[in-house]
């Protein structure tokens, strides 16, 4: 085999160029995602273009309607659900382990609560700027903070083609509905319990935040459409 130069490096900045677009909600269900105008946009050829465009239509971010093209997939009650349903299981786990790893070691709680506490600060003030797609990252890192302390690495992989998805339901969300200050004192009450020892008490809370977050997101999409 011959050695891979810089095609897959520069792929991979374009789908990262593009998935952020339509989960910060710049690319909005139902744009026409065509190859020369995305290359030229992003000063590439069309062929890093065609593999990051790809991959997005594997993570079903990207939908190809017949010979009309490639479009930013639509938002439907169907897919957040079966996303939800992931989601809520991986959650659960990973509060359930950082929880017994908090029990064992004080020093490595210490660790928890001062690190969770500053994504919390950090959260609080993207809230406060009412900057949706900014809030929805701080939202995700406080969830990618409890799975990088689960000590499962393959938790975090796991659930990012799922924050993928659920990254531009949620800012969307957020566009239409005041949900911050409820979601950050959640994240307040999950760290809390993080750290008080008891694991069922922590799956039990992190499933309830989970479960309100698809509520939400549920009937914002039957009130309008995305």
């Amino acid at each position: 085999m011959q050695p891979i130069a810089t095609a897959p490096s520069r792929a991979e900045q374009v789908y990262n160029a593009i998935r952020d677009s339509i989960c910060d909600g710049r690319l909005v269900p139902g744009s026409h995602l065509v190859q020369e105008d995305l290359a030229t946009q992003l000063g590439v050829s069309r062929q890093p273009v065609q593999q990051a465009l790809l991959l997005l239509k594997n993570e079903r971010l990207v939908v190809e309607l017949g010979a009309r093209g490639l479009y930013v997939a639509p938002l439907n009650a169907e897919d957040v659900i079966h996303h939800y349903q992931i989601r809520i299981v991986l959650d659960q786990l990973a509060a359930r382990l950082v929880t017994e790893r908090a029990a064992a070691s004080p020093s490595w709680a210490a660790e928890l609560a001062r690190r969770g506490k500053e994504i919390l600060a950090e959260g609080d003030e993207a809230r406060n700027r009412s900057n949706a797609p900014d809030a929805v990252s701080q939202d995700v890192r406080f969830h990618s903070f409890i799975y990088e302390m689960s000590g499962n690495p393959f938790i975090a992989t796991t659930a990012e083609a799922h924050w993928n998805y659920l990254r531009r339901v949620m800012v969307a969300v957020l566009l239409h509905a005041a949900r911050g200050e409820i979601v950050w004192r959640q994240h307040r009450e999950i760290l809390d319990a993080l750290l008080g020892g008891d694991p069922a008490a922590s799956e039990r809370i992190a499933a309830e935040h989970v479960l309100g977050a698809q509520g939400a997101l549920l009937q914002a999409l039957s009130e309008r459409e995305f």
